[in-house]
């Protein structure tokens, strides 16, 4: 049992830093390349502090737990759309643009209703995957689209977090562009070694406990692979960055699900398994709180305090189910 919490605790810690190095190492690429403040803030930071996520889930799929993946991603988006957006909320009211309104809170609605229709039939296809994938596909293009039409305010708050809106009139020298690449490619190898650790560890920990991976995926696994997201949206809004952390908090549980989940069903041969549970209440019910997020967030345009606080209340309710009366 200790070598299994050991080998989750490294594992867990190797994909934390490879995320953070996966976020700064393409950001500071993209800024090199001209790509906007917005793009880099809604869709790489967005998918790269969802690489935990995505190599938890194909590592595992490949080792034939892909229950573990599955449940990390529906446990991740629970704990990202209720307890991340619970913080910002409490610690301030979380106003929200009309991007959110137009784009990210009904792709965040569609994007858990068809992980639900899909995996009905207790497993996640291939094809399943690539029907996913295409509208994860989608998503980035529209976001493409809207972010030329973004306010100047918006593109000011993102351009204070990610750097000018084109590229520096004085590039770096080579060896920093390189930094920049290496730090990138460091970060893919992190979580690479970090995931299949984690997965190890995760699995042992199930076995000891009696308790299915998908469990494990639901709570401990997905509170760490959801690390990145909570400490982005914790330093956004500590600088009052609050389009930014609205765009990294939508964004991230979209592409867990278009993107990150559909790329481990594509790469793992049949596809990944759903375990039984998870779609007789756990998927629906991330599908329900994105759902129910429509009301939270069209009520005088934010996220108050009390909405922050109710969010946090219901996923503490949903722990202590899982640790009393959830079937093992």
């Amino acid at each position: 049992m200790l070598f299994a919490v050991l080998f989750f605790l490294a594992g867990l810690g190797l994909l934390i830093g490879g995320a953070n190095l996966i976020v700064h190492g393409a950001s500071r690429v993209a800024t090199l390349l001209g790509v906007p403040p917005m793009v880099i803030g809604l869709t790489i930071v967005a998918i790269g502090t969802s690489t935990p996520e995505l190599a938890v889930s194909i590592s595992s799929g490949l080792k034939g737990n892909g229950g573990l993946g599955v449940g990390n991603v529906a446990g991740a988006n629970l704990f990202v759309m209720l307890v991340v957006v619970g913080i910002s909320a409490l610690w301030r009211p979380l106003h929200l643009h009309m991007q959110v309104f137009k784009l990210e809170l009904p792709m965040i609605v569609i994007a858990a209703l068809l992980m639900t229709a899909l995996a009905w039939d207790g497993n996640l296809s291939r094809l399943d995957g690539c029907i996913m994938l295409c509208g994860g596909l989608t998503y980035t293009g529209l976001l493409f689209s809207m972010t030329r039409k973004a306010s100047a305010a918006t593109k000011k708050e993102f351009g204070h977090e990610y750097g000018p809106q084109t590229v520096p009139a004085a590039r770096p020298r080579w060896p920093i562009q390189l930094g920049y690449a290496a730090m990138l490619i460091a970060g893919i190898a992190f979580t690479v070694i970090g995931s299949d650790l984690l997965v190890k560890g995760a699995v042992s920990i199930a076995e000891w406990l009696g308790v299915s991976a998908a469990l494990i995926g639901l709570t401990i696994v997905a509170f760490g692979t959801s690390s990145p997201e909570l400490v982005t949206t914790i330093v956004s809004t500590y600088k009052g960055d609050r389009e930014v952390a609205v765009g990294n908090i939508m964004g991230s549980g979209v592409y867990n699900i278009l993107v990150i989940l559909s790329i481990a069903c594509i790469v793992t041969p049949g596809g990944l398994p759903v375990d039984r549970d998870l779609l007789s209440f756990d998927i629906p019910l991330m599908a329900g709180v994105a759902l129910g997020a429509i009301p939270v967030f069209l009520t005088g345009k934010k996220i108050s305090r009390v909405e922050g606080a109710l969010g946090i209340a219901i996923y503490m309710v949903y722990l202590l189910w899982l640790a009393f009366f959830r079937p093992v």
